[in-house]
């Protein structure tokens, strides 16, 4: 099985802007230092890949829900959105070329909501709009397990870029549609999955909230695919949603980078006034100007005396910072 589509302009344009935008996220290093902006981001995945689907929840509430907080809204949106943090809390466990691990995600994401719960499906399945119109047909079910094994052996064999083959493994899944529910939510999670191993940012990059904020785009390419018979449309559309995300990370990393840059500015200013009137500064001096516990005072005057603002001595027993003069 090789999925159809072709290899546009557009696409290699896409390709290079975002290995160069993944580069420039990786040398900054704010994704995969703090803790506090990963989570965030997986809540936002979380809440964007299941409000494609209806889900109920806002932002708000998911984040109450994740954090043990008691939300009135419907159980089952509940309990999706709990299924879904766990599954990609555990990104890492999973091999995306194993059926038998997208089985157990699928169990994970529809775990007490599904009857056919980390199976393929057994049945005929088709996709309706709103007004109830028929847009695809998925797979018969007795060819299902083969053809998701194919695609999945071709995704693990195939030398395309991963940008590329992610795409066109998370169209052929909906086109496949395996599951009896859930498609959609097990295809974006899958892609997500495929580029973390290609560079791990991904896990933590919430793709999920710029394609839900561009919902009826996300179902037009869908749909151009399947009236062409083959992924084009598809591949372009996810390629500019990986693309947005990444500006949008890169966009609050710099931010971050220049609050860095105006808090050490801040601190700095704080200690070189205060050594203008005293003969020295010590932890206890810096955790009052600048309202930071010991630990955090212990940084600053680490970091200052190597960058030759400040030296180290001893002064009655204790260790105190002087400017340094030199």
């Amino acid at each position: 099985m090789k999925p159809p589509f072709q290899i546009t302009n557009r696409i290699i344009d896409y390709v290079a802007e975002i290995s160069e935008l993944v580069g420039g996220l990786s040398h900054a290093g704010h994704l995969s230092t703090n803790p506090a902006l990963r989570r965030a981001n997986r809540i936002r995945t979380v809440h964007g890949s299941l409000a494609i689907e209806q889900n109920t929840l806002t932002l708000e509430q998911v984040t109450a829900v994740l954090c043990g907080k008691h939300v009135l809204a419907p159980p089952k949106d509940i309990a999706e959105v709990k299924n879904a943090f766990e599954i990609y809390e555990r990104l890492d466990e999973l091999d995306p070329y194993s059926v038998d691990d997208l089985l157990k995600a699928h169990g994970v994401l529809t775990r007490g909501l599904l009857e056919e719960s980390g199976v393929f499906r057994t049945r005929p399945v088709g996709v309706v709009d709103q007004k109830g119109n028929i847009l695809h047909f998925g797979t018969l079910p007795q060819y299902v397990p083969g053809l998701v094994g194919e695609l999945l052996e071709w995704a693990k064999k195939s030398d395309l870029h991963m940008l590329i083959r992610s795409c066109v493994l998370h169209y052929e899944l909906e086109l496949i549609h395996p599951f009896a529910d859930g498609n959609g939510r097990i295809g974006r999670l899958w892609h997500t999955l495929m580029l973390s191993k290609w560079n791990p940012a991904f896990a933590y990059l919430p793709v999920e909230s710029v394609i839900y904020a561009h919902q009826g785009d996300y179902y037009a390419a869908i749909n151009a695919s399947n009236d062409a018979g083959e992924s084009t449309a598809f591949i372009e559309f996810m390629l500019s949603a990986i693309k947005a995300s990444l500006m949008e990370a890169v966009d609050m990393s710099d931010g971050m980078s220049d609050a860095a840059v105006d808090k050490a500015s801040f601190r700095w200013s704080k200690i070189e006034s205060y050594l203008k009137t005293h003969p020295y500064i010590m932890n206890a001096n810096v955790r009052e100007l600048c309202s930071v516990s010991a630990a955090t005072a212990n940084r600053i005057l680490s970091g200052l005396a190597e960058e030759g603002k400040l030296v180290k001595c001893r002064e009655g027993g204790h260790w105190v910072y002087r400017i340094n003069v030199t």
